[in-house]
């Protein structure tokens, strides 16, 4: 059931046909081929009761056959020749039928693939890159996918499976309804006396649908999150030796799935059959009572008795295909709510419309009574204020969730705080065009993510057109130009699927060149030792020294040696600064800080230090 803020379908149907009015002109040309088919159909039908209207004159001796437009063959055509005059007529309708057929077909193909799905399918992405993290917080990435190709499949079906057969279907009613009437008023009637009791049938059918189609699609996300997941935790998973657990749970879920569909699928096979015998019922009247005028001599055989027999299977045919349509209305409208979830989705962090310029940025950086939260009442920073200036080194220190990630993320915007200001040299962030911002800032995660391209496309990244000099001057300062000329292909090398033919330290090396490459003069280092090696601990560390000279630094750290190089030092406590000052300014107090220093310099090189500093003797530098 959609919650009290979801559109209800009848908002959900005129959004989705206000979002298929741009496609009109192609929807038009699929329903003017359609239309013409049916003429050729009616054509064929009344072609073929002429003839047997015909052949029954030929046998009974009479003259009953009533010519199209009162235009009977010449008198001096023999019968074999009127006969095969109207079997050329047929061919010649069937060969213009298939024509027409195949130029609908491109057409809804031109329609649905080109038109629809890809114009869609590009919206919802282009949205997706615009979108908050607020918004990445909150919705699974399973799901995500599961939009981008299920659901916007689903919101096509609405306009080829829905709209335009909706017209389709009325049209081809209204003229067999026509043609039938004028054959015999009293026989259509009877005839089509089982009508509404198939629009009760079909609501009924729509209305149980609904709610198995929404659950269908939840089911799905959570397959394609376990699916996506146990992809990306392989190693994890073998490590662990779960696999045959992993392919039960799997299995589960699919099973869960299957049975779902398969209560989709009764009602489906319940409702079409139901259909198809109230359309039998029809041709039975048809029979009986249509027999009996023929017999009568009210009603001709063939452009009679025959051509009603098939509009009438023509017209049970369109209104069997309501089962049809209340499937795919159900199926478009879960897919379309989906959808338009993401295209309605706020842009809670944007360029302002008249953004200020900086023409040159410094690095100068100023928290101002800040307060942060992920989700509403649940604070994770509060009333930060501190003021870093340009080229300074801040380290960032505090135990886990203490709101260490939240500030560094507030820096390039990836969200804004609830509350207070952050100003880059004087400016409030959300004065400031997001492109300057972010390229101002460069960023090394804990874990970066690296793509399936080259070495020199991942340093590139964030600077396609960068030359090969800029790349391999980023790659030096981050100490990568080595190993990375070491490789098969240089930086031409393709890497795999997130860098796995890396080393952990190779691939934050290259994170690092990648985040320094235009040069930025701020510097988010999150912790960007903490998944390496103390082997190639030093490597790094060297890697972030050339990095960080000159630029306004922040990184989260733990170790000694890199807390002994910053300039100040800020200590976070349940999303507040408990402490503020230098390395030396807080080992000085009593507190937090000097009790975790203590209790963390484990490290060889912070071992020395802390000693040096207990003798009061010369530091060691590292």
């Amino acid at each position: 059931m959609s919650s009290p803020q979801s559109p209800t379908n009848r908002e959900l149907i005129l959004r989705l046909l206000k979002y298929s009015w741009q496609f009109r002109l192609r929807s038009i040309q699929v329903i003017s081929t359609q239309i013409i088919i049916l003429v050729i159909t009616l054509a064929g039908f009344g072609a073929t009761g002429l003839a047997i209207d015909f052949l029954s004159d030929q046998v009974r001796g009479t003259e009953l056959t009533r010519w199209p437009f009162g235009l009977p063959p010449p008198q001096h055509w023999s019968p074999q020749q009127v006969v095969l005059a109207i079997g050329a007529g047929i061919m010649a309708l069937a060969l213009i039928r298939t024509v027409a057929e195949y130029f609908y077909q491109m057409s809804v193909g031109r329609l649905v693939h080109i038109d629809i799905v890809l114009k869609l399918r590009t919206e919802v992405y282009d949205k997706l890159q615009h979108l908050s993290f607020r918004f990445f917080d909150k919705v699974a990435s399973g799901t995500l996918i599961n939009r981008v190709t299920g659901d916007v499949q689903a919101v096509r079906m609405f306009i080829d499976q829905v709209l335009i057969q909706v017209f389709i279907m009325l049209v081809s009613l209204v003229v067999y309804l026509a043609y039938m009437f004028s054959v015999n008023v009293k026989l259509t009637l009877l005839c089509l006396a089982t009508t509404p009791l198939l629009w009760i049938l079909s609501g009924v059918f729509s209305k149980l649908l609904h709610p198995a189609y929404m659950r269908s699609r939840e089911l799905l996300d959570d397959l394609v999150l376990s699916f996506s997941e146990n992809i990306q935790g392989m190693q994890t998973l073998k490590g662990f030796c779960l696999e045959e657990n992993r392919m039960r749970e799997f299995e589960r879920e699919n099973k869960i799935i299957q049975e779902q569909r398969q209560g989709i699928f009764w009602l489906v096979s319940t409702f079409s059959p139901s259909i198809g015998f109230l359309t039998q019922v029809n041709l039975v009247v048809l029979l009986g009572y249509g027999g009996f005028l023929v017999m009568r001599g009210e009603l001709p055989l063939g452009t009679g008795l025959v051509v009603f027999a098939g509009l009438l299977q023509q017209f049970s045919t369109q209104i069997s295909n309501i089962a049809g349509v209340a499937d795919s209305i159900q199926q478009s409208l879960t897919g379309a709510r989906r959808v338009f979830e993401i295209l309605d989705a706020p842009i809670e962090v944007e360029t302002p419309a008249s953004p200020v310029a900086l023409a040159q940025v410094k690095g100068e950086v100023a928290f101002d009574n800040v307060y942060f939260e992920y989700k509403p009442h649940n604070v994770i920073l509060e009333d930060l204020t501190f003021t870093i200036q340009p080229g300074e080194i801040v380290a960032i220190a505090g135990a886990t969730g203490s709101g260490k990630s939240a500030l560094m993320s507030l820096i390039p915007r990836f969200y804004d705080p609830i509350r207070g200001s952050i100003r880059l040299d004087g400016v409030d962030l959300r004065q400031l065009s997001l492109e300057k911002l972010r390229s101002s800032v460069g960023i090394v995660f804990q874990e970066n993510f690296l793509f399936s391209n080259t070495v020199a496309a991942n340093i590139a990244f964030g600077y396609p057109d960068a030359t090969q000099a800029q790349i391999e001057k980023a790659a030096k300062i981050a100490c990568a130009h080595e190993f990375v000329s070491r490789m098969s292909k240089g930086y031409d090398t393709i890497l795999s699927e997130s860098g796995s033919n890396l080393s952990g330290g190779q691939r934050q090396r290259l994170a690092i060149a990648r985040a320094i490459l235009l040069e930025p003069p701020i510097l988010l280092l999150d912790d960007p030792t903490a998944a390496i090696d103390p082997e190639t601990e030093h490597e790094i560390l060297e890697a972030i020294e050339r990095a960080i000279a000159g630029r306004t630094t922040f990184i989260v750290a733990h170790r000694l040696s890199t807390l002994k190089r910053a300039h100040k030092v800020i200590v976070l406590d349940h999303g507040k600064i408990l402490q503020m000052g230098t390395h030396d300014e807080l080992m000085a107090q009593p507190g937090l800080y000097q009790a975790a220093v203590n209790l963390q310099a484990v490290d060889p090189e912070s071992l020395a230090l802390l000693a040096a500093k207990r003798r009061g003797g010369k530091e060691l530098k590292s």
